[in-house]
């Protein structure tokens, strides 16, 4: 949950089931009051008062069909239930890294998971979305009801309505392997671990899908004595090949230099949070990202300098190996599919403020600027202040045309990338 961003609403909807969400649209329509979804609290778009908020968290039902492998997820459910509901039928979601994050919000804004070079982004395993428009209306999208309001909703964030429920296709994988290699930055050169792994994903099945992440552990207490202060960098690793040929195709990271740790291995789907490892508790961060056509291994070492030991306050870096099925087309909004990789800047904002994160975050991404195609909605955290690039022209013209029909009084404030 992020707690670095004020949201003062006038008036909160504790929805329970689409009655509730329809009395909510239609009492913030009928007042003239801005309206916000919110269901986790994860990734929320920044300050924000007044106006009424709708929370969804309630929504939280997971139905399972195996025969047709579907789940049917309530717009307040986590991917962890998703995720624990699937494996018992020896299927799996196109869940993201961390079981905390909603399933429903994190589609909309396209879904890049763990298995994205294998299967392309949730949203394009949706099959059907049920939304309350503007008009208070409930309607049973698909792409064949409704092609055109279909393909903006995934990928257009929560824009055009309060979606309560998606059915989502499952994909048959029950195990996998995966994990992460992690390297001392202060032992091995960053520039070579990132050179070395550049240059293994130039040949890698789409199998495979992988990032690097960057940052120093604070020296704090509550976290293991091997960690405290340390600069790491780690390769995460998850592919849907066997063991064999995942020990095989691994070999050359190996070769990179001494780890601090390796924890590549075989696992039942249910063990996958374990490969990122993401935090479990609230806290506060500034987020951006970039998507780039390529990736310049020595631009992107000088953004690993910049955010690394010497930055005056603690950054985590990902760079996300894009590509496989997720260049593939797909009927929805889901921008830049072109690009190869995504680059993303977390900073926490304990004692740090956003004007300051904002600056080196601009200083950072300039650096890798002359390949960069736009950015990712899913992970312009506290991003409301600057919603340019999120889409390309033609797909923002679209949206905006759908805008113009489902919500011509922009009753949906409260979100990233009006267009």
């Amino acid at each position: 949950m992020q707690t670095g961003f004020a949201t003062r609403p006038a008036l909160v909807f504790g929805a329970t089931g689409t009655d509730d969400v329809v009395a909510a649209v239609s009492h913030a329509a009928g007042a003239g009051l801005p309206l916000g979804v919110q269901a986790t609290g994860h990734g929320v778009p920044g300050d924000w008062e007044g106006g009424v908020l709708i929370s969804t968290r309630r929504m939280d039902t997971v139905r399972i069909d195996p025969g047709t492998r579907t789940a049917t997820v309530g717009a307040g459910a986590r991917w962890g239930q998703v995720v624990a509901a699937s494996v018992a039928h020896g299927l799996a979601p196109l869940n993201g890294t961390a079981p905390s994050v909603g399933a429903v919000s994190y589609t909309l804004g396209g879904g890049l998971g763990i298995l994205g070079r294998t299967f392309g982004y949730a949203a394009d395993h949706v099959r059907a979305v049920d939304v309350v428009t503007a008009d208070g209306v409930p309607r049973h999208v698909t792409a064949d009801s409704d092609p055109e309001l279909f393909w903006g909703l995934l990928g257009g964030g929560a824009q055009l309505g309060v979606v309560t429920s998606l059915e989502i296709g499952l994909v048959p994988v029950a195990r996998l392997y995966g994990g992460a290699l992690a390297f001392d930055g202060r032992e091995v050169d960053p520039a070579a671990v990132l050179r070395g792994y550049e240059r293994w994903t130039r040949t890698l099945p789409d199998e495979v899908t992988s990032s690097l992440a960057a940052l120093v552990y604070p020296d704090l207490p509550q976290l293991p004595p091997h960690l405290r202060g340390r600069y790491l960098l780690l390769i995460r690793i998850a592919s849907t090949g066997s063991a064999a040929d995942g020990e095989r195709l691994v070999a050359p990271l190996r070769e990179i230099g001494p780890t601090v740790s390796d924890t590549l291995h075989e696992m039942p789907y249910a063990e996958s949070p374990a490969i990122h490892g993401d935090p479990d508790f609230p806290h506060a961060y500034y987020g951006d990202n970039v998507l780039l056509g390529e990736l310049d291994p020595a631009a992107g070492a000088e953004l690993l300098a910049l955010t690394g030991p010497a930055a005056p306050s603690m950054h985590v870096v990902q760079m996300n190996h894009l590509g496989g099925a997720l260049a593939r087309p797909a009927a929805n909004a889901v921008p830049y599919r072109e690009a190869g990789w995504l680059i993303r800047i977390l900073s926490p904002l304990d004692g740090t403020d956003v004007a300051t994160l904002r600056a080196l975050h601009a200083e950072a991404f300039g650096l890798v600027a002359p390949r960069a195609l736009g950015r990712s909605l899913n992970f312009a955290f506290g991003g409301n202040d600057r919603p340019r690039d999120l889409y390309d022209p033609e797909t923002l013209k679209r949206l905006a045309a759908l805008k113009a029909t489902y919500d011509p009084a922009n009753l949906f404030t409260y979100h990233h990338g009006t267009p």
